[in-house]
């Protein structure tokens, strides 16, 4: 889609109907956004950060009543060079500070901080905007040769403190003079998710297919694979709207939460990766829409959650497949995304550490694949199938009146889980869907899968890529979807917000009907 224009939404522009969750993929109509309530942050005083205390805690929590600011969203993308722009953290805490770097055409620029959430249909809110500052056009990346790394390595443009911001999403909106705007993401972070779901967000997926500056871990400035990245920087402005594959693949989860009301925190994957203190309590944790690229460490770190716990769902496909490492760059710590791929032995990090190469997860040296955490392992891309069901009378499909058999037309896609009963998998364990499908040729089957551990927690892989983007299908806000229609919308709905509330109240097995394995009859005739 043009993501310089969408569609709005109805009688009152940016609300949605409160009957149906509503949520939207990048773009939008956005108008000017009064500073009133708002004060500038910028300072050029050294961040020191603080644990959330209680009171942090409590105004969390009320946030979620305040009204919100229907205007947040981009109406004009315009060429690459108008605005853009980075942070020199991917998360901080809440009264920590960070740097932005922008580089723009106009003569000056403003940045408005939106928290997203659900606001009343809103989805966002103002926390925060700038005076205004002097734009300038800054200095052409460089690019590091023998990773072929694409650096920004701009001068810091402003400094930002963030006294007073919730915990949560945020969406940091450029403004340039010449009317058109980007997106830089950033994560307020929790310090504690004790008692809370953890939202986790895949920065490192963002990162590994950003294509800024003509290089991605996917593709060259030629287009081909041979002459990608093997290490992605931060420290560049994301290609696009600034912010796509959170729109896509996180923001809805993160509007539906918060319409709950359930206990929420917030953090990265690259923060378990350096902190797992976060976890530690967690009532539940999601990996979200599209979260391929994680490190040996998270995992460990999730696995041991969900071993003392903790409750895991992963909404994606394709989650937890490329196994990473994490570098520093020029503004900090694991600022550098490692993924040598196909090349690994090429890797000079394996003559010390000959059991981590950066490449798939299940391939040798340092073989595990991710079933053994997901329940499901990725198979392929691209697909689109229906997703079909097959265990309706489980707990997550409750109140959605399906039947066995019933199907929802595109809501496999494009890439896809399955269970592969050859490869490590977890047991008992309950396929709820089973959804048939081709792709590529090859006759195959998209999984829906459950399990418990002994701690109690219950694990859900959704098996398909489009989970979180079904959240807003039938919705005027985004005009594609893939197809997927209001009906499936309405499903994936109320089977997350089943998900959701089951979390919150503690491990599920000790709550839920514990899993029917059904692995051996369900691909008994079946190839595997």
């Amino acid at each position: 889609m043009n993501h310089d224009e969408e569609e709005n939404t109805g009688g009152h522009p940016g609300r949605l109907d409160r009957r149906l969750f509503l949520t939207a993929a990048a773009g939008g109509v956005a108008g000017g956004v009064a500073a009133t309530g708002c004060r500038s942050s910028a300072t050029a005083g050294t961040s020191t950060g603080s644990p959330p205390t209680d009171a942090t805690h409590r105004a969390g929590e009320g946030e979620r009543t305040r009204a919100g600011d229907s205007d947040w969203r981009i109406r004009s993308v315009g060429p690459p060079e108008a605005i853009e722009g980075y942070a020199d953290k991917v998360s901080v805490l809440p009264g920590e500070e960070f740097g932005m770097y922008v580089s723009t055409t106009a003569p000056a620029f403003r940045v408005s901080a939106y928290r997203v959430g659900w606001y009343d249909g809103a989805q966002a809110r103002l926390v925060w905007r700038s005076h205004r500052f002097a734009g300038s056009v800054q200095a052409r990346p460089r690019l590091v040769q023998v990773t072929r790394t694409v650096r920004a390595d701009w001068r810091r443009t402003i400094r930002v403190r963030t006294t007073g911001w919730p915990e949560g999403a945020y969406l940091l909106r450029l403004d340039a003079d010449n009317g058109h705007q980007r997106y830089a993401p950033l994560i307020v972070r929790s310090a504690s998710a004790a008692g809370r779901t953890l939202l986790m967000h895949a920065v490192a997926t963002w990162q590994a297919y950003n294509v800024w500056g003509g290089y991605s871990l996917y593709q060259g400035k030629d287009g081909a694979y041979e002459t990608r990245s093997l290490a992605v920087s931060f420290d560049r402005p994301y290609d696009g709207n600034g912010a796509e594959k959170f729109m896509v693949y996180e923001r809805a989860v993160v509007v539906l939460a918060e319409r709950l009301g359930i206990p929420l925190a917030y953090t990265t994957g690259t923060d378990i990766h350096r902190d797992p203190g976060i976890l530690q309590g967690a009532s539940g944790a999601l990996s979200l829409g599209h979260d391929e690229y994680w490190t040996s460490q998270q995992r460990a770190f999730v696995t041991r959650a969900r071993d003392a716990g903790t409750n895991v769902a992963f909404l994606g496909a394709n989650t937890c497949f490329r196994r990473v490492r994490l570098e520093p760059d020029s503004t900090g710590a694991d600022r550098t995304v490692v993924c040598y791929k196909t090349d690994y032995r090429k890797d000079p990090y394996l003559a010390d550490h000959p059991d981590m190469p950066t490449h798939d997860f299940r391939q040798p040296p340092g073989a595990s694949p991710e079933s053994s955490l997901t329940g499901v392992l990725y198979e392929g891309y691209p697909v689109d199938a229906p997703y079909v069901v097959y265990r309706s009378d489980h707990w997550l499909f409750e109140g959605t009146g399906v039947k066995q058999g019933d199907s929802f037309d595109h809501l496999v896609g494009v890439e896809y889980d399955r269970v592969t009963p050859d490869m490590p998998t977890p047991a008992p364990l309950e396929i709820i869907a089973h959804s048939p499908l081709v792709c590529k040729g090859k006759h195959s089957h998209s999984d829906s899968a459950y399990y418990t551990v002994p701690s109690g927690a219950g694990v859900f892989a959704s098996g398909t890529m489009r989970w979180v983007e079904a959240l807003m299908a039938g919705t005027r806000e985004n005009g594609r979807n893939h197809g997927m229609d209001a009906r499936t919308g309405a499903f994936v709905t109320r089977a997350t917000e089943n998900l959701l509330h089951a979390f919150a109240a503690g491990p599920c097995g000790r709550s839920k009907p514990k899993p029917r394995d059904n692995v051996r009859d369900v691909y008994a005739s079946a190839p595997h």
